[in-house]
């Protein structure tokens, strides 16, 4: 049964942050002197135990230069790694705006996968996510989207039930999860209609704790 709560929980990249900057793939594939699709294919082969916490960034960065058959060392792994937290740093400043403005009339937390190393980073860069209701970064919690424990740590965490949320995501695939788990979901494809997404949900939250 749900308590009734309005709990907006938006995921990170591609959402209220941009997705990687342009040409990072082809930077760090330069840094290790071998083709961008050599190393984008490895990048993201190697990712899914790095962004759930079940790798230190040596480890990955490590195992991508393995499977490019290149040499580890730990000063290409470290401009490596730092690359790569800057890559992610970018931010949509009116969609953050907007994250904020809702904090008057909802509960927000976020569920982003993102390695542990790069959340230190972004947390420390964006001192505004410390004010919301709950924050889970995946390298953080051991778990990543879509992998239902991501989702059942928030709802944990919040102390709530499923039918509080509206999860909002980028990818179908997350949404789909987030729903099959009774989560209310929305794929976001930009801010306004976002904004008449939560304007419709808000008030059937009020009318369900009036009942």
């Amino acid at each position: 049964m749900s308590t009734a709560r309005s709990i907006v929980l938006f995921d990170l990249f591609g959402v209220i942050a941009r997705h990687q900057r342009p040409g990072a793939q082809g930077k760090m594939a330069a840094l290790c002197h071998t083709p961008t699709d050599a190393f984008t294919t490895a990048y993201w082969d190697c990712r899914p135990p790095y962004d759930a916490g079940r790798q230190s960034a040596s480890e990955y960065w490590t195992a991508v230069l393995r499977r490019l058959s290149l040499f580890t060392d730990a000063d290409t792994i470290e401009e490596l790694r730092l690359t790569d937290i800057d890559s992610w740093s970018r931010v949509d400043d009116r969609m953050v705006s907007y994250v904020r403005s809702l904090r008057d009339v909802a509960e927000i937390a976020l569920l982003s996968n993102i390695p542990s190393d790069h959340a230190d980073a972004f947390l420390a860069a964006q001192p505004w996510l410390r004010l919301l209701d709950h924050v889970a970064f995946s390298g953080k919690i051991r778990a990543a989207k879509p992998d239902p424990a991501a989702f059942q740590h928030c709802v944990d965490a919040l102390r709530a039930t499923p039918t509080d949320f509206l999860f909002v995501d980028d990818r179908e695939e997350n949404v789909r999860v987030a729903r099959a788990m009774g989560m209310n979901g929305h794929v976001f494809t930009g801010r306004d209609e976002l904004a008449a997404v939560i304007d419709s949900w808000l008030p059937t939250r009020r009318s369900t704790w009036n009942a």
